[in-house]
């Protein structure tokens, strides 16, 4: 039985305070939120940049530098659904135990077979245990190197294979990005430092253990899968089992067994929906005060949940997502997510309002997006970000 029932109004002021998106909320510094936010996306190199600073006040890029490369204090690691994340270094051995070792085991088995297939070599499993080991006997020691590097100085990497021949995007690709991959799905390498600015991806490999000064051992899958869960209801909570299940790319099984596990109990949600909570985790959150945020592609508060009735239209989720559940820059108002945001010819940030939401957002709306979008300006100080995935409202295509 439920222990009470939670509205959409309270779900949207939880995140509103518990995301740092509310002004007088905002979190101190990078490990803080990305703490608060369990991990932050970062398939595009932007978005970890620009979702610190949607919810911080003083962080500046070369800040978030130093968190990613110095201090070490946050880790990229490639987890849930094989994206890639930002996670506080804390919890890593739940990562590599859970979400991290669910991809490692399929990219090995993928890997394996197209190697024998695409005639790299007879025996998969041989040739690719040589090509790992000759990996780590090359960064041993090393400064970190880039895939590119790595192919032309492991021969034991040697190999191509052809992916998707018939489609435009397909062709014939190096077997070595994948391996390098896989590898850091298993914790053996990591992305080093960035080789290129900010706002681009020029990776770079190390061994994870030399990066990180020590090993890692991974938790028990079960252990790992519940302690993610325990994060993420403390930063999205409530939510349902599918969202839960979603979020981690898990089965259903070991999402409802890491529900167990944290002792997480039931509420009702709007529509008759059962979410779940933390058990120390239940008493009502007042509501807060109006506030607007400019979000990047692929934050975590966009994708935090599969449902996302609660702060979006759903007559609007493909103006904003794109068929894979990829989301493009947000603009949001007092909870729910109003519009997207682009940059002009002058690197000047634009908001871009839904249709049919000027009401909402009235005239204290357009004003306090308007100050966000002044504020992400001068913080990317002439700074153009490219973006893969980029929404139909963002490249100026709406509902017909």
């Amino acid at each position: 039985m439920a222990v009470r029932k939670i509205d959409e109004r309270e779900r949207r002021a939880r995140l509103a305070v518990r995301h740092g998106l509310h002004p007088a909320h905002r979190l101190a510094d990078v490990l803080a939120t990305t703490r608060a936010m369990t991990a932050l996306h970062a398939t595009e190199a932007p978005s970890v940049y620009l979702s610190v600073q949607a919810r911080t006040i003083d962080v500046t890029p070369a800040d978030i530098d130093h968190a990613l490369y110095v201090e070490r204090s946050v880790v990229k690691q490639l987890a849930m659904r094989r994206t890639l994340f930002v996670f506080p270094r804390d919890l890593l051995a739940a990562t590599l135990g859970s979400a991290s070792a669910r991809v490692a085991i399929e990219q090995r088995r993928l890997i394996t077979r197209d190697v024998e297939q695409h005639g790299v070599a007879d025996d998969g499993a041989a040739w690719l245990a040589s090509a790992t080991a000759a990996i780590q006997r090359r960064l041993s020691g090393s400064e970190p190197l880039s895939a590119r590097q790595l192919r032309e100085e492991v021969p034991e990497l040697t190999g191509t294979v052809a992916v998707n021949p018939d489609k435009k995007y397909g062709g014939t690709f190096p077997i070595a990005p994948r391996v390098l991959t896989m590898m850091g799905a298993e914790g053996v390498v990591t992305r080093g430092p960035n080789a290129g600015n900010w706002w681009t991806a020029r990776l770079t490999w190390t061994l994870m253990d030399e990066w990180l000064g020590g090993h890692v051992t991974p938790l028990s899958p079960e252990e790992g899968y519940a302690e993610l869960v325990r994060r993420w209801l403390r930063t999205f909570g409530p939510g349902t089992l599918d969202d839960i299940q979603w979020w981690l790319g898990s089965t259903k099984n070991a999402a409802r067994a890491a529900l167990a596990a944290v002792d997480a109990v039931p509420v009702e949600l709007a529509g008759g929906a059962t979410g779940w909570l933390l058990p120390d985790d239940v008493e009502p959150v007042a509501e807060v005060g109006p506030w607007a945020a400019l979000l990047p592609t692929l934050d975590p508060t966009t994708m935090g949940w599969r449902s996302r009735d609660f702060y979006l239209d759903p007559a609007h989720t493909r103006l904003l997502f794109d068929s894979n559940g990829n989301g493009g820059n947000t603009a949001w108002w007092d909870g729910r997510i109003v519009g997207t945001w682009v940059q002009d010819d002058a690197a000047a940030v634009q908001v871009i309002l839904l249709p049919g939401v000027g009401q909402f957002v009235g005239k204290m709306g357009r004003a306090a997006l308007d100050a966000e979008a002044g504020r992400l300006t001068r913080w990317l100080d002439g700074v153009r970000i490219t973006n893969v995935y980029k929404s139909q409202l963002m490249t100026g295509r709406s509902l017909p």
